[in-house]
């Protein structure tokens, strides 16, 4: 018999998910260059030319059994110096590789921190939207997820609405910048207000709030935005990070958590994660891929390219009378549904085989979600179809 927890994953599902599976399912039919699937976020710039010499080096320059083989739970010591001191350089930090566990992606690096810090019972909040799959993370951790709702004006956190929502049980706060659905860059301004505000009500609630920040769409920003550095604003800060994004690679699963000396506890809460690590059976992250990245720490993949794709889909919808905000960051645009029923648009938008995943999934209704990390020509080819739904809707 199925186990109860896993009756509820299943009944939450993923909408993502849904909506590729759709996708493999309508080319069938019509052919893969006939639909338009805006739904998964899964790179379709290749991964750099020199990551792929860096994996091959490796495999020429190093004892195959010392590349292939275990290492500290942790990761390997001299990847996790080179990832500490390239942090470093950036943000001006101190860290060395005693601050750094490598992770298996940042969904890897979720998971781990939250069972390190949670308790059956502790609430994390999350700023409404925000990516589904962090429903799953918390309740594995025992804990219970709390949406903020969100500011529609911006998407930009609201201060207040936080202090609101701290509460005696609350643990963590998870804070996605650049944000997975919006492409929203948090300024600056308003995390110092975050910080502001975890600080007082931690102290009135006597004990630590922790920022759990994810970053995997951290070098992907448009038009000048900057992503800040959200350790140094707020010391109880636990940053996961993977290089799925920066490098087109999701599929070989690398990041890492970065736990600073000036997080409460951290010497406790590092050892505790490595352990935790090893628990949910990781054992370490993936050994190849460590070593290749390494080489390649200030490599990027092709941003003008996803920036094209931004410039193309966001004009090409607000001149069909679409709402939508111009994203700063990461390859999502988070589009208004004419009407409100997010549900009702993504159906419709489907019987134009035009694939995009509902806000609802995200904690915001009336709103859908397009990725734009896909051929530059399957946008410009889409745009029939959107002209067409966009007349459905009256919008021109």
């Amino acid at each position: 018999m199925l186990a109860k927890e896993m009756d509820a994953y299943i009944s939450g599902g993923s909408a993502v998910r849904a909506m590729f599976e759709e996708g493999t399912r309508l080319a069938a039919i019509y052919g893969r260059e006939n639909v338009y699937d805006f739904s998964l976020g899964n790179p379709n710039i290749p991964a750099p030319a020199a990551l792929n010499d860096a994996i091959r080096a490796v495999l020429d320059e190093e004892e195959s059994t010392f590349v292939h083989g275990y290492m500290t739970n942790a990761g390997y010591p001299d990847v996790r110096l080179a990832v500490a001191e390239d942090l470093n350089r950036r943000f001006g930090t101190a860290y060395t590789d005693a601050n750094l566990l490598m992770t298996v992606g940042a969904a890897g690096g979720m998971n781990i921190i939250l069972r390190t810090l949670l308790d059956p019972g502790d609430e994390v909040l999350v700023f409404a939207p925000y990516f589904s799959e962090y429903n799953f993370y918390v309740r594995g951790a025992g804990g219970v997820i709390r949406p903020i709702p969100a500011d529609p004006a911006t998407f930009q956190p609201d201060p207040e609405a936080l202090r609101a929502a701290v509460t005696p049980r609350t643990k963590a706060l998870i804070v996605n910048n650049p944000n997975n659905p919006t492409g929203v860059v948090y300024s600056e301004e308003t995390l110092r207000a975050v910080a502001s505000v975890l600080t007082e009500r931690a102290e009135a609630v006597g004990h630590a709030i922790y920022i759990i920040s994810d970053e995997p769409y951290r070098e992907l920003v448009y038009d000048g935005a900057v992503v800040s550095w959200i350790p140094n604003l707020y010391p109880n800060t636990v940053v996961c990070y993977s290089w799925s994004k920066s490098l087109s690679i999701p599929g070989e699963r690398l990041g890492y958590l970065c736990i600073p000396d000036a997080c409460e506890d951290f010497p406790v809460i590092f050892d505790a994660a490595v352990v935790v690590s090893r628990a949910l059976g990781f054992v370490n992250a993936p050994s190849l891929i460590q070593r290749a990245v390494k080489r390649v720490l200030s490599a990027q993949t092709d941003i003008a390219a996803y920036d094209r794709n931004r410039r193309a889909l966001y004009d090409g919808l607000t001149a069909l009378g679409f709402r939508t905000a111009r994203p700063e960051g990461a390859f999502y645009l988070w589009v208004q549904t004419p009407g409100g029923d997010d549900v009702a648009f993504a159906a419709k938008a489907a019987e134009h085989r035009i694939l995009t995943v509902r806000g609802s999934g995200f904690g915001c209704g009336g709103y859908v979600r397009l990725a734009y990390c896909v051929s530059h020509d399957m946008i410009l080819r889409s745009m029939d179809a959107w002209k067409d739904l966009a007349k459905e809707y009256n919008l021109f």
